[in-house]
């Protein structure tokens, strides 16, 4: 058994960025990866996703883009270069291809068991991803033969598809890039939406991530919320990208002729039913852009940043009149569902009391247990935590935490 002081686990941008902030402290560690450096973005991604935060966002513990875009956003090529050139500047311990098995608490410490053998050590990070798993509604076992289904971690491109129709189940940024996608190719598409955020992906002349940026709203931490269970649970805002379009959203669809209907709330007997709260949650989502645009406004006003247009606003969301309720699953139209239902992570190699009764990883800022650290899920400590920009703050938190127990952990 391989003996050292930390261990993380996974080599995206979290596990990366804790490599870094571990190595600056003098801490002897070795990051586990069951692939290859930025695995899930090689291998779990469709093809034609980019990043939702610009270049000049995609900045890490002692590395930043540095290319001649920086308004630009990565493909998934270019993000795992970036990546893979942070690992080899940063000389990260990455241990590739090695897959945990198991964890466990072992005296002080934890034991690692992988495909490769077994590891003990006094500290753990889990930095393996909010996105392992893809969260299905109770309803899809209901889905009737015939009609193929994929999960967003499953769809690569339309080439995929069948002729035919295709329902998209969920409203966040995966569902309506990939509704825009498949009904640019060709296909009759229907959207099935609930909660979702609509958000323009520039606002007086600036992208919507240098106004999060500047405005202070990415840094916001748990006292700024007042629940923030919920943000964690927020579907991610309609966006895409690219700033040619300004919209992602619900109007941009239906103008493409993307059929909207409610959230799919069961399939019974072959039949399709959609909530009739569709109006409700489109207005909500406007509610709440409006609101933002004001705080971003407010903000403005006081720092007067040079450059900036006048304040907008826009049209609220269409809804169709009335919209549909039901729809026959059996008579053809529909060939392919897609699952665009959110994601979960895989933490079913962990053995030990540290979940909740819903079965999530409980924490606190990153903290799990004496020694047990999480990293790189939403919201861990401010509202950017998941982001490539965020992670890196909450990294040299936990590093500090994790120096700063070292001599009572060896104890």
């Amino acid at each position: 058994m391989k003996r050292i002081q930390t261990i993380v686990i996974g080599a995206g941008q979290a596990g990366l960025a804790m490599s870094h902030c571990l190595s600056e402290r003098g801490i002897a560690h070795v990051v586990i990866e069951r692939g290859e450096v930025a695995n899930s973005w090689r291998h779990e991604r469709w093809d034609s996703l980019r990043l939702l935060t610009p270049n000049w966002q995609s900045r890490l513990p002692g590395f930043a883009y540095a290319g001649p875009d920086p308004d630009g956003f990565m493909s998934l090529p270019q993000v795992v270069r970036h990546l893979s050139d942070y690992a080899r500047a940063s000389r990260a311990p990455v241990e590739e291809r090695t897959r945990v098995t198991s964890v466990t608490i072992d005296g002080g410490g934890y034991r690692v068991a992988t495909d490769r053998g077994d590891w003990a050590c006094r500290s753990l990070v889990i930095a393996s991803g909010a996105c392992n798993l893809a969260s299905l509604p109770a309803c899809a076992a209901g889905l009737p033969d015939g009609i193929a289904q994929f999960t967003a971690l499953q769809y690569r491109g339309p080439a995929q598809l069948a002729a035919g129709g295709v329902l998209i189940v969920g409203a966040s940024a995966t569902g309506v890039q990939l509704a825009a996608e498949i009904r640019a190719a060709g296909h009759a598409v229907t959207l099935a939406a609930g909660e979702h955020v609509r958000m323009p992906r520039h606002y007086r002349g600036r992208d919507i991530q240098w106004w999060m940026d500047r405005a202070g709203i990415h840094d916001a931490g748990h006292d700024a919320v007042d629940d923030p269970e919920r943000v964690r649970r927020l579907p991610s805002a309609q966006l895409a990208g690219t700033s040619e379009r300004r919209f992602f959203d619900l109007n941009s669809l239906q103008d493409a002729g993307v059929e909207i209907v409610g959230r799919l709330s069961a399939i019974r007997d072959g039949q399709a039913l959609f909530s009739g709260a569709l109006a409700n949650c489109c207005a909500l989502s406007d509610q709440k852009m409006n609101r933002l645009l004001a705080t971003l406004d407010e903000w403005a006003e006081r720092a007067q940043p040079e450059g900036l247009q006048g304040i907008e606003r826009f049209a609220p969301t269409r809804v169709p009149n009335p919209p549909r309720l039901t729809q026959d699953l059996t008579r053809g139209k529909f060939r392919t569902v897609i699952w665009a239902t959110g994601f979960r992570p895989d933490h079913g190699w962990l053995h030990a009391p540290v979940f909740d009764r819903k079965g999530r990883l409980a924490h606190r800022e990153g903290v799990v247990a004496p020694g047990l650290y999480a990293l790189g899920l939403p919201f861990l400590r401010r509202r950017n935590s998941a982001l490539i920009d965020g992670v890196g703050a909450d990294a040299a938190h936990l590093a500090d935490h994790i120096a700063g127990t070292r001599g009572r952990l060896a104890a």
